[in-house]
């Protein structure tokens, strides 16, 4: 009779576990030495690269903190906020000073950077501005509009002094149509969103036939945006429209004449700048006369 082989079973480890624990405590131990390491800072250099860094960025403690400590108590040991204690200690006086000099040409660069955007954007917007005034002079129109740039771009102001409107009503004239159909070509080109605002005259008189002139400014900037969408062909999702009665005035309401210009409708061809470089479109455009706003 053959004898059956016997296949013995492989024995199970049960300990297995603590060779996974044994690494994990070296590898705590080891976070720890280095924590340790680093909160050995020499206070002085800590001290003059944050002065540094301080001057250079022109904030008074923004970019650099306190050493605060790893747990919150009063225990010694303490982490440096921002630079390890090698990288500390190594610093020389003069290289502190050439840190303090980079950071600061990486500001004028960035305020440079910035102020060329700003530039080349009025740059572009005075050019779309020539457009339009040469379309408008071909047509004998030329009067019926006033130009600014502000802090949202180039506001192409159409001014009633040939009567865009006609009094108390959102309908455009005969003229105001010719107007918008000169405009639209050129700005259906552009790339950029157009907000229509809406403006009445400061005369104190209820209109006509509105209840009030937000009513009214709210229906001539409406009225102007369908014609631009309708028969100028500019897609929707480039237009929209705000109303603001008789808040903002063009000119002095005090001068004569002014009333027939504050009743308006301006077109504002919105500029993709960021926020913060927005705000410096107005120093460097100019006005509703014309006049540069920005000194030279």
């Amino acid at each position: 009779m053959r004898r059956k082989r016997e296949i013995e079973e492989e024995h199970e480890n049960h300990e297995r576990w603590l060779v996974s624990y044994a690494d994990m405590i070296t590898v705590l131990m080891a976070l720890f030495i280095v924590l340790f390491a680093m909160s050995q800072v020499d206070e002085t250099k800590y001290s003059e690269l944050k002065e540094s860094l301080r001057n250079g960025f022109g904030e008074s403690g923004a970019m650099m903190h306190e050493k605060s400590s790893i747990l919150e108590s009063n225990s010694s040991v303490t982490v440096g906020a921002v630079v390890p204690q090698d990288e500390l200690s190594a610093m020389t006086p003069e290289q502190i000073q050439m840190v303090d000099r980079a950071l600061q040409r990486s500001k004028q660069l960035e305020q440079q950077r910035v102020a060329n955007e700003v530039d080349n954007e009025v740059s572009r917007l005075e050019d779309v501005l020539r457009r339009l005034s040469k379309a408008l002079r071909a047509h004998g129109l030329a009067d019926d509009v006033r130009a600014s740039i502000d802090d949202r771009g180039l506001v192409v102001s159409l001014v009633s002094q040939h009567v865009v409107f006609h009094a108390n009503l959102a309908s455009l004239t005969d003229r105001g149509r010719r107007v918008l159909n000169t405009l639209s070509p050129v700005l259906r080109d552009l790339p950029d969103d157009l907000q229509i605002d809406g403006h009445t005259n400061q005369v104190p008189v209820q209109p006509k036939y509105f209840d009030t002139d937000w009513d009214l400014s709210a229906a001539r900037a409406i009225t102007v945006l369908r014609h631009l969408n309708e028969v100028g062909r500019i897609p929707t999702d480039r237009l929209s429209a705000t109303a603001y009665g008789m808040e903002r005035p063009l000119i002095d309401p005090d001068k004569a004449g002014s009333q027939r210009i504050n009743k308006r409708v301006d077109i504002v061809v919105l500029s993709s700048l960021p926020p913060e470089s927005r705000q410096l479109l107005a120093e460097h455009g100019f006005d509703a006369t014309g006049t540069p706003t920005k000194e030279s």
